[in-house]
């Protein structure tokens, strides 16, 4: 028999549905109800307007009236007809009621009044003119009324409570406004992605990240194919630590893997357990790992995880740190305790993790930790490709140079870099992007915004362009400093000049190459007392540059020969600052060795400039003139450079720009 006519049609088969049951319709029949009751008395009955001679004469003298009601409040008089003379000619148009079938009810007329006790008067004497005796008296009674609308507002106070009381209740249940969690502070925050709110990102909007996609590729395969991997007796892993610097793709790998599970995919950060109530983290714990089993297969996502990751009991005030600590002992316990998660995968996000607990990140719980780098050359390559296909971009434009000009740019800084090339060729009525759109992009990014009105005196002036021209002078001389793209005197962000180099991409670097970065940083200095014979705070940035390099290489590279191969790196950054994994003795020899270093650095550069005087004298001049100079400018003055590691290095520099790559920049600060 065929099981596909046992199932329930997904059409409605041509039958009516009742809509869901909503609690607010109870309000809405209480509000009915109280409505018809005021409405009732108000606008079933049929009321006509008579004088009191028609009255008297005509329905009193015939007998017609069985009672009248005398409304004091309102001044009126209501009459209401006898059952037997309804029938008659002259009540036929008071005899139906105004709603329904059957006999109006009364009353039947009305009649304005001045004075009550002058109408009863007047009735009674009618009565007797008509010779009416006792048992045929009509009866007066005296009464007082009000409108459906002195109802309404007698019901108004009542009615806004409740208003009130349905708007709160809503807010509070829905997670806004203040107290909004009130009834929900337990629940998990997580937002689920499903085939109703579906993540539109696969992973070829993933540029780069090959060996990453590959891990969590096979993570999505398991769920649409288990069948492969369980036959060989494997198991998927139960969880995926996204590990690397900001912007290079954790998260965007994630919305990759939402969009291609075609699972239920639930999505939260770190920070969404953090509450100040005690326990609602672990409770919000339970309550996603239970929503998760109930739709498995599912993939939970938590972003920056380390807001509770956190590695236990290194915290110096013993409590405070209890109720983070709680929740991340549940979370252990829910991905890899006493109970089962069969087909629930845990992927999570960060930048740190090297401060997580060890019993977090261990096998069973985040069995793989996929590090993502900045990426490589080609990589960049393929970004630019995702990035620019929504832009109108010059058919002639090379991505290889722009690939080439962007070392240690992540993934974030190239989208933003093609979005500031866009707005940058919109300010300037282009029609379509070009390279130095491109290069302006780089400019303002690294650089920061053009400071063009920024008000710089003649002496200052001079001192900037002599600081920028020994920054490019030692770094031509120099053999492994960074190839030299131009140099600017035009004040951008918060440095007035800069010098800006390409520099190589290499994955490790030696005590040689690190000497000639900092020899290169201190140029400008040198060159401030060679020229000047007095040095000024304009190499702020130069000067935390060396300190940092030098203090590295001795407490953490190991490159000098004084301390030895020792290093005091702590990659967990637990160590407090207040105690030093080294003697007061080993202090004093670091600060030497670190002096020792710069001194080294500085007296080199100091050598080369005074051998380059003219040449620096000469460059300092050009910058004053034109403002920004660029390789070919130095070639002119120093001639080829010796080392052959820049001729990669191309830029065809317009005169009439002051702007191109940037991307290693030494800051001359205030």
């Amino acid at each position: 028999m065929n099981k596909q006519k046992n199932k329930p049609s997904s059409k409605n088969d041509g039958k009516f549905k009742l809509p869901k049951f909503n609690f607010y319709w109870i309000y809405g029949i209480i509000a009915v109800l109280m409505l018809s009751m005021l409405l009732t008395n108000e606008f079933t009955t049929l009321s006509l307007e008579t004088d009191r001679q028609t009255l008297i004469y005509n329905y009193i003298k015939n007998n017609d009236v069985a009672k009248i009601e005398i409304i004091e409040n309102k001044n009126i008089a209501k009459i209401y007809i006898n059952e037997e003379s309804l029938s008659s000619h002259r009540h036929k148009s008071v005899r139906k009621p105004l709603i329904g079938d059957g006999i109006n009810k009364g009353p039947h007329y009305f009649i304005k009044i001045g004075s009550s006790d002058i109408f009863e008067k007047k009735i009674e004497e009618a009565q007797k003119d008509f010779n009416f005796d006792e048992n045929n008296r009509i009866q007066i009674f005296y009464n007082t009324e009000h409108s459906i609308f002195d109802g309404i507002w007698s019901w108004l106070p009542f009615i806004l409570l409740i208003f009130f009381w349905i708007f709160f209740m809503r807010r509070m249940s829905s997670g806004s406004g203040p107290g909004s969690q009130i009834f929900n502070i337990g629940k998990s925050q997580a937002k689920l992605f499903d085939n109703e709110s579906e993540v539109k990102i696969t992973f070829n909007n993933v540029a780069g990240l090959e060996g990453a996609k590959e891990e969590v590729q096979e993570i999505v395969n398991f769920l649409k194919n288990p069948l492969k991997y369980t036959k060989l007796g494997g198991k998927i892993p139960r969880g995926a630590l996204l590990v690397g610097p900001p912007g290079t793709g954790k998260t965007l790998l994630a919305k990759a893997v939402a969009g291609e599970a075609k699972v239920p995919f639930f999505s939260l950060s770190g920070s969404d357990f953090v509450e100040m109530f005690v326990g609602v983290g672990a409770s919000r714990v339970r309550d996603l790992f239970k929503k998760a089993k109930m739709k498995a297969p599912a993939i939970i996502f938590i972003d920056e995880i380390d807001a509770i990751g956190r590695a236990r009991g290194k915290n110096q005030i013993t409590g405070s740190n209890d109720e983070r600590e709680n929740t991340l002992n549940q979370l252990l316990t829910e991905m890899d305790g006493f109970g089962t998660n069969d087909h629930v995968i845990i992927l999570a996000a960060t930048n740190r993790a090297d401060i997580l607990d060890r019993a977090l990140v261990r096998a069973g719980r985040f069995d793989r930790q996929i590090y993502i780098d900045l990426p490589e050359l080609h990589e960049r390559k393929e970004i630019f490709n995702v990035h620019l296909k929504p832009l109108k971009v010059k058919k002639t434009l090379d991505i290889d140079f722009l690939s080439k000009q962007t070392p240690g740019f992540s993934g974030a800084d190239i989208a933003n870099m093609c979005n500031e090339a866009a707005l940058i060729a919109a300010r300037k009525n282009k029609k379509f992007i070009d390279k130095q759109d491109f290069l302006d992009a780089v400019d303002r990014i690294v650089g920061g915004l053009e400071k063009k009105n920024k008000i710089i005196s003649k002496k200052e002036r001079e001192v900037i362009a002599y600081h920028e021209a020994g920054h490019a002078i030692v770094s031509w001389m120099l053999q492994y400093a960074a190839p030299l793209i131009k140099v600017t005197i035009v004040p951008r962000g918060r440095s007035l000049g800069a010098a800006w180099y390409l520099p190589e991409e290499r994955q490790i670097t030696t005590k040689e190459q690190l000497m000639d970065e900092m020899t290169t940083a201190l140029g400008g200095r040198a060159a401030e007392k060679i020229i000047f014979d007095k040095v000024s705070t304009g190499a702020l940035s130069d000067l935390e540059k060396v300190t940092k390099q030098a203090t590295s290489m001795v407490t953490i590279y190991g490159l000098s020969d004084k301390i030895g191969n020792i290093s005091f790196y702590d990659p967990t950054g637990q160590n407090s600052g207040f105690i030093k994994p080294y003697s007061e003795k080993t202090a004093i020899e670091i600060d030497n060795e670190v002096k020792s270093l710069s001194n080294f650095a500085y007296t080199k550069a100091l050598k080369i400039l005074k051998e380059n005087k003219s040449s620096l004298t000469e460059l300092a001049n050009i910058l004053l003139e034109k403002e920004v100079i660029f390789k070919e400018d130095l070639e002119k003055i120093l001639g080829k450079r010796k080392w052959g590691n820049d001729d990669k290095i191309t830029l065809n520099p317009s005169k009439n720009s002051n702007k191109k790559a940037k991307l290693n920049e030494t800051k001359l600060s205030k």
